[in-house]
């Protein structure tokens, strides 16, 4: 009949078997709970990995980081083969990049684009999992001076045209990453109100319908510690998502829409802008959301791991956004790990994004998807134990022209105000300088010279806070060819975990069910398993009648 549902079928007779007790249920549904845990990961949360580092991390071990929280999606920044070619048979989902610097190559012909695809694509399938391509990144950004503004599309259209003569199982998407900054709130401070900027309108929507033609998603990167950073009368509570509802920062919409934080109103300025151009359920992809550590007086690892652990949260709530509730969330956060070759321009927390270390330190708790965040640094080979410090014997005269050299070839990000290494004083930062010049050079002894002014040291200069690190030995070997079985050894590894934590509660289920079964066959034996009949004074002893069979309709 209409209307009805399809529903459990009944018994026509009652059971005669014993009921579960409430410790079998209990059991019964853990291990449903666990098996469901188990077997699925944070599927709108990914991590981005980049690679500009002057000694990167093993590529095994990020593997092993991956595996070990559970995430099987990443944005790479590039297509390195070798890279790429470590995921083969594992269940990362990759989206690999194509440089700014390509664009104009691809952009004027198809065949470099079929080329690229060929070479950075097609070999690697179908045993790995490239779902998108990302052409270019934020190349309309303000700060390119519309560089790239006049080859990004045609590039797409080159790349996504490669791409569909791969008749791949999966197909894959070519899409465009853009910073926030291509949206406008027209005036307006109202999330609603969001169109696309100015400038770049007629770009944006040629863009957008290219994207819908493909059923490709527009990937935004968001970055509320950037409000923050930017504009000194931002209400700090509104760059998290643990703030108050009730708060002066609240944005109240005149849709009736409660914002409490800015990732969403960012998110929905785009929904809104989306709208406008008559694409309203156009997938969104937020490419890079995260909280610096370092470099900032508002990147350090509280803040970061309050950030970071509010947005798993709002992921894995599976509420959305005011303007497209209870739907979920596809982010990659930003970044895995540390890169201390990124440019600085933007700001000195640029190299310090990582929720990891440069060498495989988990930097605070997160809790993704119920696991936490291991540390890797066991993993990785350092360089000597040795520093290059400042020698106090040398001529002071020439310290600031040495200093300056050593940090504008090494990394002195933490030595800026509210930096981790803010407190160490003159002869502190100049030894700070020093040894990270001399840890990205490989300590070399030359490398510690600075006009007698350096000296080698085997005292771990570390103080307060300000780690002076050592840097990973470069040499170490890497067994990149292993990859693709460490991989599944570690899914083997999480399975065999799974299986017997299985069978060990299959097993006290067994145990509970016997138990409880014993006593009451016993219990009916007692009652009824003879029957006795007097019939004209004679006593007939019988045999219970077996159960019968239940008729289910």
């Amino acid at each position: 009949m209409p209307g009805r549902s399809r529903s459990a079928p009944r018994r026509a007779c009652s059971s005669s078997y014993p009921p579960f007790s409430p410790l079998v249920l209990s059991i019964a549904l853990t291990l449903v709970t666990a098996m469901r845990l188990g077997s699925s990961s944070a599927v709108g949360f990914g991590v981005n990995w980049g690679n500009m580092a002057s000694h990167r991390l093993p590529a095994e071990v990020v593997l092993r980081m991956l595996s070990s929280s559970n995430i099987t999606k990443l944005k790479l920044f590039d297509a390195d083969s070798k890279i790429v070619g470590m995921f083969a048979n594992s269940d990362v989902e990759l989206m690999v990049g194509i440089p700014n610097e390509m664009l104009d190559k691809i952009a004027n012909s198809p065949r470099a684009a079929l080329d690229w695809v060929k070479e950075n694509v097609t070999q690697h399938l179908p045993e790995v999992k490239i779902r998108y391509v990302a052409v270019g990144n934020e190349p309309f950004l303000k700060a390119y001076n519309a560089t790239y503004e006049s080859v990004t599309l045609p590039a797409l259209r080159n790349i996504q045209g490669a791409l569909d003569k791969l008749n791949s199982a999966e197909p894959i998407k070519a899409v465009v990453p853009l910073n926030a900054d291509v949206l406008s709130d027209g005036g307006s401070p109202l999330p609603s109100a969001g169109l696309f900027r100015p400038d770049i309108q007629p770009l944006m929507d040629t863009l957008v319908l290219t994207l819908a033609k493909h059923q490709a998603p527009f990937v935004v990167n968001i970055y509320p510690f950037l409000s923050l950073h930017q504009d000194p009368h931002f209400p700090q509570e509104f760059a998290f998502f643990d703030g108050s509802n009730t708060g002066a920062a609240a944005i109240h919409d005149f849709n009736g829409n409660t914002y409490t934080n800015v990732f969403d109103a960012s998110y929905d300025l785009l929904v809104a802008a989306l709208n406008r151009n008559g694409f309203p359920d156009m997938k969104i992809i937020v490419g890079e959301v995260g909280w610096p550590t370092d470099g900032d007086v508002n990147a350090n690892p509280a803040n970061a791991q309050r950030f970071n652990q509010g947005l798993l949260a709002h992921i894995t709530s599976g509420r959305g956004t005011p303007l497209r509730p209870n739907q979920e969330l596809d982010v990659y956060l930003f970044a895995l790990i540390d890169e201390d070759q990124k440019s600085i321009l933007p700001g000195n927390f640029e190299r310090h994004w990582g929720i990891y270390t440069y060498d495989g330190r988990a930097k605070y708790e997160l809790d993704v998807l119920g696991t936490g965040l291991a540390n890797f640094s066991s993993d990785v080979q350092y360089l000597p134990w040795r520093w290059c410090v400042l020698n106090p014997e040398g001529d002071m005269t020439k310290l600031a022209k040495s200093v300056d050299y050593a940090c504008s070839h090494g990394d002195c990000t933490a030595l800026v105000y509210g930096g981790s290494c803010n407190h160490i004083g003159d002869q502190g930062n100049a030894s700070y300088a020093f040894n990270s010049y001399y840890q990205i050079n490989n300590q070399e002894e030359e490398s510690c010279v600075f006009d007698g002014l350096g000296m080698i040291t085997t005292a771990n200069p570390s103080t307060g806070g300000c780690e002076f690190p050592v840097q990973l030995n470069p040499l170490a070997s890497s067994s990149t060819s292993s990859t693709a079985t460490l991989m599944s050894s570690e899914s083997s590894s999480v399975g065999q975990s799974m299986l017997l934590a299985l069978l060990l509660a299959i097993a006290q289920l067994v145990l509970d069910f016997d138990k409880l079964a014993s006593g009451w066959i016993s219990s009916r034996r007692k009652k009824s398993k003879l029957s006795k009949l007097t019939t004209n004074g004679q006593t007939t002893i019988t045999k219970t009648k077996k159960p019968g069979i239940c008729r289910i309709y």
